[in-house]
């Protein structure tokens, strides 16, 4: 047995740096990397993924919960807690009382059913797709940052978030995350966080005589090449004069200028005298300095080397079709935008697309004065959007702050009885472990953990209200009333993937060191 001692020795020290992060009043920890850079977080997520792991049962813990935060976005630290504490709680009755750990492990498989059906009793609702409930939809989202960022701040945030998802939501097509641009500036304060509706692109245009802003613009978006290209294959070419030389350059030059002037023909096309209309162009691939100087003469803004990600995205929020080529172009390849402008910040350039209607596409601008808190918000952003998707395409929530844990503990033990034989041990240990996230959430927050929960358990058993945990006060509060919600999947695939990573650990009996020829087999 002493390889299992050593795993829950190894969980154990796991759980005890990651469990300080729980909840809005959580602590931070910092990273340091060889070079001395520094990172401060309380995502368990990025935590996980960044320290320096090397026993391997602490590795197992920690690929099971990032696994499940590419899925879920959130849930990393519960998940570690929970399959740490259900090898804690086995130790006793494994070392001590010489119970096989099969029959904890079966009690596993019994209480889990009996948790997930419970999780059913507590779900709510957030409505339909065509009529969805926003306002618990926004509560989703403040308990989302809340515990990630100071309580000012993740309530901006959650709401920016929020009005994102509400411009690119349609009721007849999943949620496309993609389509919201987070895009940093490290510039102004974090408070100054905002949602754009629009584009913003993280530079400018190369050339000194194109307008720095243009208003009422029609948005040209190219994927073809406006510079001087070498031929695929070797070849050369032999002149006896200069003049034939400078005929073949000519020639040259004159392919790409018939495709700028094929844009610039478009322009005029479009921005008759008097109509107060202005031309942008936004091309993936490159302009050389002649094709810019053709454009600029014309008055039209043209960005190039624009990222492939914000193809789509400049469609869907300008409207108008991505082109490959500038043969028969027509108006109706164009989209509008109300201003397109540019903004230095430092060195840096930004551009600025702005009065779109109806966009199906935005971005979140990050600011702030430094790179920690530029982190954070980018990671807070990330989770709150995938937990807001999750409400959605779940379809219900699950009342926080501890009371799904709470009325899960409560529920197992009301029914332990019915558990016969050696798996009713593992049924306890599991309702033990999954009160050790409330526990938490109190000593956090400086109160008495094992105090605060019996008296919580003791109005949930008696009351059948479900009730959580006011970290500032120290009382019961209901979840529902004060807009306290957690992701139904989220907890689903805690409580099944860390049971799943405790039972196959508690059954290793023995670790042994592989040779090099298991790491080249699937």
């Amino acid at each position: 047995m002493a390889a299992l001692a050593t795993n829950i020795h190894a969980a154990k020290s796991l759980c005890d740096i990651v469990k300080t992060n729980l909840g809005p009043k959580g602590t931070c920890k910092m990273l340091v990397n060889g070079a001395g850079n520094i990172k401060i977080t309380k995502d368990g997520s990025v935590l996980l993924s960044e320290m320096m792991i090397q026993h391997p049962t602490a590795m197992i813990l920690c690929r099971a919960a990032s696994a499940m935060d590419e899925i879920t976005g959130d849930g990393t630290t519960s998940n570690v807690m929970i399959s740490s504490n259900l090898m804690k709680n086995s130790e006793d009755h494994i070392l001590y009382e010489g119970v096989h750990p099969k029959f904890i492990a079966d009690g596993f498989n019994v209480a889990l059913e009996k948790a997930l059906k419970s999780l059913e009793e507590l779900k709510v609702s957030v409505g339909t797709r065509e009529k969805l409930d926003w306002e618990i939809l926004a509560n989703v989202a403040k308990t989302c940052t809340c515990t990630k960022l100071p309580r000012a701040l993740a309530l901006h945030i959650a709401h920016e978030v929020l009005e994102s998802i509400k411009l690119i939501y349609r009721s007849d097509e999943p949620l496309d995350l993609f389509m919201v641009e987070v895009l940093h500036m490290r510039h102004r304060l974090a408070s100054e966080t905002q949602l754009v509706r629009g584009m913003v692109l993280d530079h400018g245009s190369r050339h000194p005589d194109m307008p720095k802003r243009i208003e009422n613009a029609f948005i040209l978006t190219l994927n073809c090449s406006l510079e001087y290209e070498r031929s695929e294959v070797h070849s050369g070419f032999s002149y006896s004069s200069a003049k034939q030389r400078e005929r073949l350059v000519n020639s040259e030059r004159k392919f790409t200028d018939d495709k700028v002037q094929k844009i610039i023909d478009l322009k005029h096309k479009v921005c008759t005298p008097g109509s107060n209309r202005t031309f942008c162009v936004l091309n993936q691939k490159g302009i050389d300095p002649p094709a810019l100087d053709m454009l600029a003469r014309e008055g039209i803004v043209a960005l190039r080397r624009v990222k492939r990600r914000n193809m789509e995205r400049l469609t869907l929020c300008c409207g108008g079709n991505a082109c490959n080529s500038v043969e028969e172009l027509t108006e109706a390849d164009l989209g509008f935008a109300e201003k397109v402008y540019e903004q230095m910040v430092g060195e840096e350039k930004y551009t600025f697309v702005e009065g779109v209607t109806n966009p199906r596409s935005c971005t979140l601008l990050i600011k702030g004065s430094s790179d920690y808190s530029i982190a954070q918000i980018k990671d807070a952003i990330r989770d709150c959007l995938r937990a807001v998707n999750n409400a959605i395409e779940d379809g219900y929530v699950l009342p926080g702050a501890g009371a799904t844990e709470l009325h899960i503990y409560n529920h197992l033990m009301r029914n332990l009885s019915e558990v016969k034989g050696k798996a009713r041990y593992g049924v306890q240990v599991f309702a033990e472990s999954v009160l050790a996230i409330p526990k938490t959430l109190a000593d956090n927050a400086g109160l008495d953990g094992r105090e605060v929960v019996l008296e919580l358990l003791d109005i949930d058993n008696e009351y059948g209200r479900y009730v959580g945990l006011d970290l500032d006060t120290g009382k019961f509060l209901i979840p529902a009333a004060e807009g306290i919600w957690d992701n139904y999947n989220v907890k689903k695939q805690t409580l099944t993937i860390a049971t799943t990573v405790a039972q196959q650990t508690l059954l290793v009996d023995e670790i042994i060191k592989a040779g090099r020829s298991m790491s080249a087999k699937p």
